[in-house]
C-alpha cells in the first residue's frame, strides 16, 4: 500500500490540473456543451408580404429567431425573410385560411381554416422549415396537417329554432349558436381559466345579424396543444376528416356588441399581459362598434351570464380592459385602429399592424400586404403609432 500512494498522488495530481486547464481554456465541459443562443435579426420598420392573385390578406406571423414572416392571404400562405423577399408559399386552400401565429415550442405556424359548405373547421399547421419553394401543394406536399374543431361544428350546426332545419352559411337566420359562422383569429397565450400552461386561442366568426340577442359576444375556446400530433392529419380536399379533440380546454365569452365575422385577428401582447381582438365593425345602434376590443389579462375569466340567449345560460365571462373608449349605455370599452388583416405582438410594447390593398397588373387585380412597425401608446381613439417606414 505504501509503495502505490506517491503514484496514487501523482494521477491526482495530473488530474487537477487538466481540470484547471479546461476551465481556464473553455470553462468546463458542460459549459463547452451548451452553445449561446443566436440572435434574433433587428426586426425592421415594415416587411412586405408581396402582390397575389388571391383573397385579401387576413393574418401576420413572425418567426424571430429563423428571421421570417409569414402572411395569409385567404387560399395562399407567403414565406418571406424580414426584407419581404419571397422564400416559399402553399397554395391549393379552397377553405379560407384565416389569421395566423407562431408556436415558438415547436417552431411550426398556426392559422384557421375553414370549409363552410362542408361544416368542417380545422387549425391547419405549417412547417415552416419545409417551405423552401414557391407555389408548394398544401394537398400533395408534406407542409401542412390538420386538426378538427368539432366543437365550432356543434355550434356552427346548431338548428337554434327547432325546425329541423339547418340554414347553412347564412347570417340572415336564427341558427347558428351565439351566430358562429366558423373561426379565424387565432393566438397563444395563457391559460384564461389559471390553471397554469399555455394554450392555443381560437376565436369565433360571427354573423352580422342586427335582429337576434344572442350574438353579441366574441367566443374563445382553448386548447392544449401538447399532445394534438396525435390527431394530425394530412388535408385531403373534398375528404374532410373529424381527427380532433372532442371538446376544448375551455370556452370563454366576451360582451362586445355583435361584430361583422367576429375576431379577424386575436394577439396575446405578453408586455401588458392582455389580448387583442380586432374585428370589422358591427352594425348594432345599442353599441359602440369598436374595432379593437382588448380583454383584461389582470382578471380572471369568471362564471356569469351569457346575455341574450334563448335560454338563461352562464358560462366563463372576461372582462374588458377599461381603458380607452367607453360606451356607457353597453359599458362596452374599446379603441378604433387597424389589426384586422394582421396584429403581431412583439411583447415589448411594439406591433406589427397589417395593411391590405390591391394592384392592378396588367388588368388583374392582385392583393397585397404589409406589416407595418407600431408601438402601443393606449392613447384614443387609436393606440398605436407607426414607429417608421421606408
Amino acid at each position: 500500500m505504501r509503495s502505490r500512494a506517491p503514484a496514487h498522488l501523482a494521477a491526482l495530481f495530473l488530474s487537477t490540473m487538466l481540470a484547471t486547464a479546461l476551465l481556464a481554456v473553455g470553462g468546463g465541459a458542460a459549459q463547452a456543451r451548451t452553445p449561446s443562443p443566436s440572435p434574433s435579426p433587428p426586426l425592421p420598420s415594415s416587411v412586405d408580404g408581396g402582390a397575389w392573385s388571391s383573397g385579401h390578406l387576413q393574418g401576420t406571423a413572425v418567426d424571430r429567431r429563423g428571421g421570417h414572416m409569414y402572411f395569409s392571404f385567404t387560399d395562399l400562405l407567403v414565406k418571406t425573410d424580414l426584407s419581404g423577399r419571397p422564400i416559399g408559399s402553399v397554395t391549393g386552400f379552397t377553405g379560407h385560411l384565416g389569421d395566423l401565429d407562431f408556436n415558438t415550442a415547436d417552431g411550426r405556424v398556426y392559422g384557421s381554416l375553414e370549409y363552410k359548405a362542408a361544416e368542417a373547421f380545422y387549425v391547419a399547421i405549417f412547417d415552416g422549415a419545409r417551405i423552401t419553394r414557391m407555389n408548394m401543394d398544401a394537398r400533395t406536399t408534406d407542409v401542412v396537417s390538420t386538426v378538427h374543431l368539432r366543437e365550432v361544428v356543434r355550434d356552427y350546426t346548431a338548428d337554434m329554432n327547432g325546425d329541423g332545419v339547418f340554414d347553412g352559411n347564412t347570417g340572415d337566420t336564427p341558427d347558428h349558436r351565439y351566430g358562429c359562422s366558423g373561426i379565424d383569429g387565432i393566438a397563444f397565450g395563457p391559460d384564461l381559466n389559471r390553471r397554469g400552461g399555455g394554450r392555443l386561442t381560437v376565436a369565433y366568426g360571427v354573423y352580422s345579424n342586427t335582429a337576434r340577442t344572442d350574438n353579441d359576444h366574441q367566443v374563445l375556446l382553448q386548447y392544449d396543444v401538447r399532445d394534438w400530433r396525435r390527431y394530425e392529419r394530412p388535408l385531403v380536399e373534398g375528404a374532410h376528416h373529424t381527427s380532433g379533440p372532442a371538446s376544448p380546454d375551455g370556452k370563454f365569452f366576451a360582451y362586445t356588441g355583435n361584430t361583422t365575422y367576429g375576431v379577424q385577428n386575436l394577439e396575446y401582447d405578453r408586455h401588458s399581459g392582455n389580448w387583442l381582438m380586432a374585428v370589422y365593425k358591427g352594425r348594432k345602434t345599442a353599441f359602440p362598434t369598436y374595432s379593437l376590443y382588448v380583454v383584461d389579462g389582470s382578471k380572471p375569466a369568471r362564471r356569469g351570464e351569457v346575455k341574450g340567449q334563448p335560454r338563461p345560460e352562464s358560462g366563463r365571462i372576461l372582462s374588458l380592459l377599461p381603458r380607452g373608449l367607453h360606451h356607457e349605455p353597453s359599458g362596452v370599452y374599446g379603441y378604433e385602429s387597424g389589426g384586422q388583416y394582421g396584429l403581431v405582438s412583439l411583447d415589448d410594447g411594439r406591433y406589427y399592424v397589417a395593411e391590405a390593398g390591391t394592384v392592378d397588373s396588367g388588368g388583374t387585380t392582385l392583393q397585397t400586404g404589409r406589416a407595418v412597425l407600431h408601438r402601443w401608446t393606449g392613447a384614443v381613439p387609436n393606440p398605436f403609432t407607426v414607429l417608421g417606414r421606408p
